[in-house]
Formats: C-alpha cells, structure tokens, sequence
C-alpha cells in the first residue's frame, strides 16, 4: 500500500499537474451488496439549529433573539411548535411526503471548548474523546470494515486531507468537481511506462483516470488538440464563475454513483460559521444544503430515492442568544437534518429541553438531549442490518443505542 506521505513525495517531484492528480477527496464512495443506500453530510463550520429549525413555539426564543428571532411565517411552518429558515423553503414538499425530518438538541460527547478542529474530529471520529491519536479512524470507514461484500478503491488526495469520517483502513474512491484529470492517449501511454515500476502508483493514476470520466466529462483525447485543451480550461475555470455551484455537481455526482453500485456516499457543506450578520450569513449555506437535498433527490429515480437516507449532522450548535454583532457563538446542543424516501419523516424527533436560562447548559448553550452516534447508529442498523454490538463497540464505541427510534420505514 503506497503511504499518503510517499504519495504526496513522488506527486511533488513530478509537479501537481492534472494528469498526475488524483482528486482532492470532497466525495467517497463505497459500492454495497444492497439496494439501501446512505449519505452522511458534514455541515463544516457550526449550524446554528435554532436558525434552521426555529422554535417559536418556544416563548423564550424572542427574547433571547430579538433580531434573529423574525416574526413567524406561517407559510414556513412545520407543525405547531416548529418552522424553518426561509431558504430551507424548497425543501417543504420533502417534509409533506415524508420524506424530511430534523432531530433537535443533539450533539457529540464534545464539550466546553467548542474548537472547530477538535469538534469536527470527534464528530467524524464517533468517538466519545479525541483519543486515537493521529491514526484514528473515521466511523463510516469502520462501518464499511465490517460489512461483507463491499467493494471499494482508495484514491489519494494532493493538497488536501481526506474527511477523517471516511479515514481508516478500509479504502474508499474519491473524486471531486475541483480537480480533474485531462490527458492525451499519448500521454496517458507515456505515464503508464513512467510508473510501471511502481504498482502502487501506478494503480492511483489508474483510479483516477477511472473516476475522472465518470461525471460524462470527456478524460482522455486522441491528440493534444482544442478539445482537450478546452477541457483543461474548464477544469482550471471551477474556482471561478462555476465555483458557486461546486455543492451541486458534489450533489450531482453522488446521485449518478448511487444510481449505480453505490451505496455509501459522503461529503461536506461549509460555511455554517456566522458569528456575525447571520440574518445575511446564513442565507448561503442553508441554499447549498437545500441545493443539495433537491440535487440528491432529483439524481436518483424513485425505487432508487426510496431506499436512500441522507444525514447531514455538524460539529456543535450555536449559542441561544445572539451576540453584539447580530451573530452567534459556538455553542453545543445542535440540530440533524435527515432526509431520503426511506425515511419516516415529516417528524420532529428528540427531547426539546427548553430556552429559560436555568435549562441552558453552562447558561449559555442549547442542552443537549441526545446523542448523534445514537441516531447515525440506528439510520446504519435500520439501513444495512449490521448488530447492535458491532455499531455500539466498534462504529460508535461506548454509545447506547437504546430503544429504536423508527426512523426508516
């Protein structure tokens, strides 16, 4: 097995060029013997729950919000109790079919010191700490570990670390929309020669030229003409005027895999950070997931959408009350959003602890009721059927499953 840091040596000597890339990993993939399908969605940065799934059934939520806290909508209503943020609007036909649900005052056993970095590692980890060291693995990896008849690949990554979620192990594709392989068949001839030596490498090159055809991108030209340099043109472009709807091609993507052998997929949505103007801060990375979810949806027909559930789950909440810049803090207590044809939706789950200040935790954040490893756990039991033991011991050590919640249908 070629190491990540040899990898990146040798990638260095020859010079970070798209034919000798393999992709910055953004999406991985794993093929399944099953017609279920999962995606896990990591929301980077730090949703704010109370902003996405708004509480005005709560009489303290205007009071600790004044200025985030608008007027209800009725147009965006939920249930009673509940509505959602206006940019989460296209995703009200999911929510009438069932197909939609959100789970409230949930969030990993991280606490106190609200750090990006170490709260994104252990929600990735699903661990109950950050012990494992730098060789720890990522939950979905250890998922897909102990489950017979997977069929996977790995792909390297140049510039970029691989998400920890998918880490481990087991090798898992990856591509993305950012970087592409753009050869000639001469030259692709010329790399085959260059890294025969070396299997390892040799096998990365093949994986990615593999991968990169399959977003009905042409790869590999007969000649060095105008196509193929258009192509590279266009691959050198993404950061520009198409970098805004980098989250739908990911989306895009993800479906036509699922539409084919696979069966696990995974990526991330940043942007979630708003310590500041969040009324304007939020807009855009609630649009990208609700992008994404209507991408997903759209990819996939409706047997295919019928056996998929989607988890998209952050680091750690926001704080209750607003901050001197109209924004929020890091907080704890957080919210999940699920959606998929195989989920039972249109619900609200989890305890709702309530926003008087003698109910926040430390005074400051939302308490949190519930674990995400417990529901991430039963969405994989519910799913592919793995024991109880393997999710509690090995995928999610030291969580308590419970009851099952029900979640798929």
């Amino acid at each position: 097995m070629l190491s990540r840091r040899a990898f990146l040596t040798r990638a260095g000597a020859v010079g970070c060029s798209l034919a000798a890339s393999p992709f910055v990993t953004t999406a991985s993939f794993a093929a399944l013997p099953t017609d279920n399908r999962l995606v896990v969605i990591i929301l980077r940065g730090g949703m704010d729950g109370l902003d996405v799934l708004r509480p005005w059934g709560d009489a303290a939520f205007a009071q600790v919000r004044p200025g985030l806290a608008a007027e209800r909508d009725h147009a965006l209503d939920l249930d009673s109790f509940y509505g959602v943020h206006p940019r989460m609007a296209p995703l009200l036909p999911l929510w009438r079919a069932g197909e939609l649900a959100f789970i409230q005052a949930v969030s990993t056993p991280y606490r106190n010191k609200r750090s990006h970095f170490d709260g994104q590692d252990i929600l990735e980890a699903g661990t109950p700490g950050l012990e494992g060291g730098p060789e720890r693995s990522g939950w979905l990896n250890r998922m897909l570990g102990g489950m017979p008849g997977v069929d996977a690949r790995t792909a390297y990554t140049i510039g970029i670390d691989p998400m920890l979620l998918a880490s481990g192990p087991f090798p898992i594709n990856s591509w993305s929309p950012d970087v592409d392989v753009v050869l000639s068949a001469q030259g692709l001839s010329l790399l085959r020669v260059l890294y025969e030596a070396d299997p390892a490498y040799g096998s990365a090159l093949e994986q990615a030229v593999a991968l990169a055809g399959q977003d009905g991108d042409q790869a590999i030209f007969e000649t060095a003409g105008a196509p193929m340099m258009d192509a590279m043109q266009s691959n050198m472009d993404m950061g520009g005027a198409t970098g805004g709807m980098r989250h739908v091609r990911i989306a895009e993507f993800a479906a036509q895999q699922l539409a084919k052998d696979a069966r696990v997929a995974c990526f991330s949505l940043g942007g979630w950070d708003t310590h500041r103007g969040q009324l304007s801060a939020l807009n855009a990375p609630v649009k990208r997931l609700a992008d994404a979810l209507v991408t997903l949806k759209a990819g996939l027909d409706d047997a295919a959408w019928g056996r998929t559930t989607v988890l998209a789950m952050t680091e750690f909440g926001r704080t209750v009350r607003e901050n001197g810049t109209k924004g929020t803090d890091h907080g704890t207590g957080g919210t999940m959003v699920l959606a998929g044809g195989a989920l039972r939706g249109g619900r609200v789950l989890g305890h709702w602890p309530g926003l008087n200040e003698a109910d926040l935790f430390q005074r400051r954040d939302l308490m949190p009721t519930g674990d995400v490893r417990h529901w991430a756990a039963w969405a994989i039991r519910s799913s592919f059927g793995l024991e109880r033991g393997f999710l509690e011991d090995t995928v999610f050590p030291g969580v308590e499953m419970g009851n099952d919640p029900g979640l798929l249908s």
